[in-house]
Order: structure tokens, then C-alpha cells, then sequence
């Protein structure tokens, strides 16, 4: 029975992220349904596992008896999961430190890592209090105004811990990137992230003039690490062309979530119930 429950949760995993495709819409409805179809699918699989490893090897449930298979299989889904945190925790610790052993120098009122290298870049990189890192070679491309620019787009990555956030969202890519559509999502995800920071920063600055910052840094930055990083930079000519887009139209409002948006994450806590009819 376990089993099934596990089959169960992979076949519904598995249909949601195939039913996925990209489309246009407002910024909301496009983070609301890109982080449901992106997160929804391991929560379920994973509060699956933890309801068999809950109910234990043996027992009985629906009149069917439960076996050691799908405990085994349940703990090896766990175990796999917690391997690949520590691992991606060690390297954003790795990030975290070679960050802070560059120097510090004062932009205005705010404070920064300076990375002693030619290429223009400029990045969050941290956990849930990142560091602003910026090279030298920006700190000598830009002018005062783009230099502006950059550091209210890197403010509004601090503003909605995107380097938190995605440390965990990139955590969950990497325990199901054999689901469908896995890179896609992400990919979407990431580029909602930026357009999100950018148009915190349009608040504050010309967008026009962030526009031209996004042209010159994303030329040349190097990305360091997706790891605890959240950067100017955007790989990419489609997420790129997405981002000047957005900054040149009229502003799109960005909503805070709502409780309302996780109402349906509850329902990945439907495995757990199967516990009430164990014995």
C-alpha cells in the first residue's frame, strides 16, 4: 500500500510538471504559477516519503499489508535529499567566504566587497544577509548615473532575499531534475526574479538608464556561482530581451504574495493523512 502511495505521488509529480508551457501574463500570475508547478511536485513526493518513513515497515492499511520495500525506498528519497543540501550549503559557505575575503570600499552610503578583476560585475552573494560584491572594471566602466542604477538593482535582490530564496528553490532543482521541465521552470523563475529587482529599481532611478547598465554588465559578467548569488547579469538573449522590454514599458506593479497564493501548497499535505489509517 505504501507503495502505491509513493507510485501514487510520482505519477501526479509528473503530470504537473509536464502540464507546464511558457505564456505570457502579468508578472503575479506568472510567479504565482511558475513557483506552484516548480514546488508543488517535490513537496508532494516528499511528504509522501515522510509519511511512509512516519507509519514505519510494517503494519497494515486499507486491509492491505505494508511491506519493507517502499520504507527503504522512502529512506534513500530522505537520505538523497539531505545529502545534496549539505553539499549546496558547502558551497554557498565556499561563495560566502571568498566573497568576504575581498576588500571593502564605501559607494556613497553603502558598503561593498571589491572583486579585483577587469570584467564588469555586480552581485548579492550571501544567505539571508548577502554581501554587495562589485568589481573594479565596473567601478571604472560606469558612469556615476549607471553605477546608480546597478547598485538600486543589487538593493531591491537584499529587498526580497532573492539569495535565501533561491538558495532553497535551487536546492529543490537539483533533488528533481529528473522531473519535466525542471531547467524551464527555473529558468523562468530566475528571469521573473530579475524583472522583479529591476523594477524595484526603476522606483529609484531612470529605467532607461538601468536598461543601458543591463546592456554593458551583461555583456561581460562573469556569473561566480548560482549558489547564494544573485547578480546583475542574466544568461541568456531571451531573458535579456524580456528585461529591457519590461524596463521601457509603462511599470508593472509588483504585489507582495498573498496568503491566498498558498492555499494550494496544502494540498501536498494529503500524504500525511494516509497516517490516521495505519496500524
Amino acid at each position: 500500500m505504501h507503495l502505491i502511495m509513493i507510485l501514487n505521488a510520482l505519477a501526479v509529480a509528473w503530470w504537473l510538471r509536464s502540464s507546464w508551457n511558457q505564456h505570457q501574463g502579468s508578472w503575479s500570475l506568472r510567479w504565482r504559477r511558475s513557483l506552484f508547478l516548480f514546488l508543488f511536485p517535490p513537496l508532494l513526493i516528499f511528504m509522501t516519503a515522510i509519511a511512509v518513513l512516519f507509519m514505519g515497515p510494517q503494519g497494515e492499511m486499507g486491509g492491505m499489508y505494508t511491506g519493507s520495500v517502499s520504507y527503504v525506498v522512502a529512506l534513500i528519497y530522505i537520505a538523497f535529499f539531505a545529502i545534496l543540501c549539505i553539499k549546496l550549503a558547502f558551497q554557498g559557505w565556499q561563495s560566502v567566504e571568498s566573497a568576504r575575503n575581498c576588500p571593502l570600499v564605501n559607494l556613497g552610503d553603502k558598503r561593498a566587497r571589491l572583486l579585483q578583476t577587469g570584467a564588469l560585475f555586480a552581485g548579492q552573494i550571501g544567505f539571508w544577509q548577502p554581501e554587495l560584491v562589485i568589481s573594479q572594471g565596473l567601478l571604472q566602466t560606469l558612469s556615476p548615473d549607471h553605477l546608480e542604477s546597478v547598485l538600486a538593482h543589487e538593493q531591491g535582490h537584499h529587498y526580497y532575499r532573492d539569495t535565501f530564496w533561491f538558495f532553497w528553490l535551487g536546492w529543490v532543482r537539483s533533488c528533481t531534475a529528473w522531473l519535466p521541465n525542471t531547467e524551464s521552470l527555473w529558468e523562468e523563475l530566475l528571469a521573473l526574479r530579475e524583472l522583479r529587482a529591476d523594477s524595484y529599481a526603476a522606483l529609484q532611478v531612470d529605467p532607461l538608464v538601468l536598461a543601458e547598465s543591463l546592456l554593458l554588465v551583461v555583456s561581460t559578467s562573469p556569473v561566480l556561482s548560482e549558489i547564494c548569488c544573485a547578480a546583475l547579469g542574466s544568461s541568456g538573449a531571451d531573458r535579456l530581451e524580456q528585461r529591457i522590454e519590461a524596463l521601457l514599458a509603462p511599470p508593472e506593479p509588483i504585489q507582495e504574495s498573498q496568503l491566498q497564493s498558498w492555499h494550494g501548497f496544502l494540498l501536498a499535505l494529503l500524504p500525511l493523512v494516509a497516517v490516521i489509517f495505519h496500524t
